[in-house]
């Protein structure tokens, strides 16, 4: 969801996406969209659970809000090629 998105980018100074748009409900990107951006190394972290989010994702890095379908059916398939760490609290997936 940007509203927690915004942290991470005035934290990092780096490009952030919301999966899900503004209030994490929106079905964009969709898993192929997703996909497509993580195999031409656009998006480089997806934070999940632990980082006040829900589920979801951020491009350039990412993060997690439960909503949609699209930002559920994303994490999950982050969950299930991806090594979770760990950091600070935050479950952190380094897609690249």
């Amino acid at each position: 969801m940007s509203n927690s998105a915004a942290g991470y980018q005035l934290a990092s100074g780096l490009p952030v996406m919301a999966v899900g748009g503004f209030n994490g409900t929106d079905p964009a990107p969709t898993l192929a969209q997703f996909q497509a951006e993580v195999a031409a190394h656009k998006i480089h972290y997806f934070i999940g659970s632990g980082g006040g989010f829900g589920s979801g994702g951020f491009g350039g890095r990412a993060a997690s809000g439960g909503g949609s379908d699209a930002a559920q059916q994303i994490a999950t398939w982050v969950a299930a090629h991806y090594k979770a760490q760990t950091v600070g609290g935050v479950t952190l997936y380094d897609l690249s």
